[in-house]
């Protein structure tokens, strides 16, 4: 166990150190076997840690960090939730690699791409296999730093290097609070040990609890993008589609939720820290899903839908339900692969084309797209049978059973979001791949369009559309992982997950809960769909569609993301510019060198006073002489009065 855990690490480093170091002196084509191929020898490695898996271990290689009683190794620690988390991790970036490869093709820089993407998969692993919190804030920085590198790998353009700036500034927000939470529970418990921390809830004061659960909710904010540090998300699609997969659906998003479910032992005995952190689920859930059904670029709009379905996640850890959970994490990470994926096919498709009303009528144009992403789509609404479905309707069934005003006040907002990601998520769906067969984009030479035929520099590698089927299925008959009790009578992941503390399956919910928890779910649903439906085929799709374009107040509301730019901009970036601006200008140049240069004046004025006496004029000099003498005689004449 230990070698493969070993591998699991280095396999990806080691990659990322090659491509770096050497992928510009060699051929294009070994850089990129490397680089996928130690992302599946790690899956591989996974595998038989999964196979040989007994219960926890904890493995400590070498000492990292050591100083008196501080003690730090580097140490890492498999249970069934990090073993989940590193199949899946594995796995998905393979994939993605894989599609990289396809979807760079005539790029430049593609081993700074490969090697950036490597030690992204690195610190992912290291964030989820870490025994203790530094080694975890370790990978938790470094998913970090990648994620910044890649959202602005194409830096030259502005706009890019500024998306990365924003990613990199937001979330340092939300790590800054965890650094605090970390060096505080060591003050607490003189230890950094995970599994140590975890069994220190009940030997600590309430308000200490909550405060530490707060602090770990404002740090998960700022990775899994929650409210209020959610605006770097979105902007984040600057970087290649790849890229906003493994951000998505792998990587980064998911780290806020692991950081809550592995600390929950700690905070989950205050009832206000878990209120405060499904409350901010629920209303992020809500606040994206809303904004996804104004958005135009294709890619924000799954931004947006990730932000909300990482909301449904932190809710089901406020409603103490981990499994359901890390299941909706698991088969989130399928489908919106799947369906970021499908996007960077039509995107390249469509020459770079991001903007959905200037697409329309791909299904028959591209078939291949259009199955496995129609599979995503399906999942991401949770129509019945599906991954997402089953996955949702957990989270949602939890929050119902846990009772209560505030939440079922939250089950019911969590309602009216699943109703809404139907919407948005089959709005796409119908705007793009139907409908627009008569659209001047795909008209003969129309700019952004593809011809019928589909040949030529459009056909997309062969790479980049059979990556879709695997995600496909596993979106589709990924709910087997954790069928209901209704259906199975127990799930095979919460038999898995039930030895971890926090994981424990709760008492089976009454059977009627769980009806009417389907019974909404499946509802909602199929409203979401049955309006979009609606509004985006037959007669009145084009007028709906002219109508969204030409844009309203409400629509710019939500299209702007509730303008939360320019609340923070208002709030924080013009007040430090104003005072900035007023040091700068008030107390540096007008008062600092004001005062230098002004006594630099006075003194050149000063000095020029006499030399005014020296122009060589002989009555100049007579009258200097004549008042030398004055000055003297004054001078005696007080000596002698003196």
């Amino acid at each position: 166990m230990s070698l493969y855990l070993a591998l699991i690490l280095l396999l990806p480093l080691s990659g990322g150190i090659f491509n770096a170091l050497l992928g510009r002196h060699l051929p294009r084509r070994m850089g990129e076997t490397i680089a996928c191929g130690v992302i599946w020898g790690a899956f591989i490695c996974a595998v038989l840690a999964f196979l040989r898996f007994t219960g926890p271990v904890t493995i400590s290689y070498a000492s990292w960090l050591a100083a008196f009683d501080f003690q730090a190794p580097a140490a890492l620690y498999l249970d069934q939730l990090s073993l989940s988390l590193t199949l899946m991790i594995t796995f998905v970036c393979g994939l993605i690699h894989l599609y990289s490869v396809g979807y760079m093709r005539g790029e430049q820089d593609v081993p700074r791409y490969f090697a950036l993407l490597n030690i992204f998969v690195f610190a992912m692993l290291v964030l989820v296999l870490a025994e203790n919190l530094p080694f975890l804030y370790l990978g938790w920085e470094g998913v970090g730093f990648c994620s910044y590198a890649l959202i602005c790998f194409w830096y030259t353009e502005e706009k890019n290097a500024t998306a990365g700036r924003k990613d990199f500034i937001v979330t340092r927000i939300g790590d800054t609070a965890f650094g605090i939470a970390i060096v505080w529970m060591f003050h607490l418990a003189d230890s950094v040990s995970i599994t140590h921390l975890n069994t220190m809830g009940p030997a600590l004061p309430a308000g200490t609890v909550t405060a530490l659960g707060l602090l770990l909710l404002i740090g998960a904010a700022g990775k899994s993008a929650q409210l209020p540090l959610s605006v770097w998300l979105p902007d984040a699609m600057a970087g290649p589609t790849p890229v906003s997969a493994q951000i998505h659906a792998a990587t980064m998003v998911t780290a806020g939720v692991y950081l809550l479910a592995r600390m929950f032992p700690l905070i989950g005995s205050s009832p206000a820290a878990l209120a405060a952190i499904a409350v901010t689920g629920c209303v992020t859930a809500f606040y994206a899903a809303t904004c996804a059904c104004c958005q135009r670029d294709l890619k924000r709009i799954l931004a947006y839908s990730t932000i909300s379905q990482i909301g449904y996640m932190v809710l089901g850890v406020g409603a103490g339900a981990l499994t359901a959970s890390t299941f909706h994490l698991l088969t989130h990470a399928f489908f919106k692969a799947l369906l970021f994926l499908g996007a960077g096919c039509v995107i390249t498709a469509l020459h770079h084309q991001q903007d959905i009303y200037h697409m329309g009528g791909l299904k028959s144009r591209l078939p291949a797209i259009y199955w496995p992403f129609l599979a995503g789509a399906l999942c991401l609404a949770g129509f019945p049978l599906t991954s997402g479905f089953f996955s949702k309707d957990a989270i949602l069934g939890a929050v119902l059973e846990r009772g209560g005003p505030l939440y079922t006040g939250l089950f019911g907002l969590g309602l009216l979001t699943a109703l809404l990601t139907a919407f948005y998520t089959f709005r796409m769906v119908f705007v793009v791949f139907h409908g627009g067969e008569e659209n001047p984009p795909f008209e003969k030479g129309g700019a952004g369009g593809i011809s019928p035929a589909g040949a030529g520099h459009h056909r997309l590698p062969l790479v980049m559309t059979w990556t879709l089927i695997p995600l496909a299925i596993l979106g589709l008959v990924g709910g087997m992982l954790n069928l209901p009790e209704y259906v199975a009578g127990h799930g095979t992941l919460d038999i898995f997950l039930e030895g971890i503390s926090g994981f424990a399956r709760h008492a089976p919910a009454q059977f009627s809960d769980d009806i009417i928890s389907l019974v909404f779910a499946v509802t909602a649903c199929l409203a979401g769909l049955g309006l979009a439906w609606s509004r985006y085929t037959g007669a009145r799709r084009n007028a709906v569609l002219a109508a969204e374009e030409a844009g309203s107040a409400r629509s710019d509301f939500f299209l702007n993301g509730w303008y939360l730019d320019r609340l923070y901009r208002l709030l924080f970036i013009s007040p430090f510019v104003w005072l900035g601006r007023a040091l700068w200008k008030g107390v540096d140049e007008a008062g600092i060198d004001g005062t230098l240069n002004g006594l630099a004046r006075f003194t050149a004025r000063l000095g020029e006073l006499p030399a005014a006496w020296s122009s060589g004029r002989v009555a100049t000099s007579l009258y200097g002489l004549a008042g030398g003498v004055c000055v003297v005689l004054l001078y005696v004449a007080w000596l002698i009065a003196g």
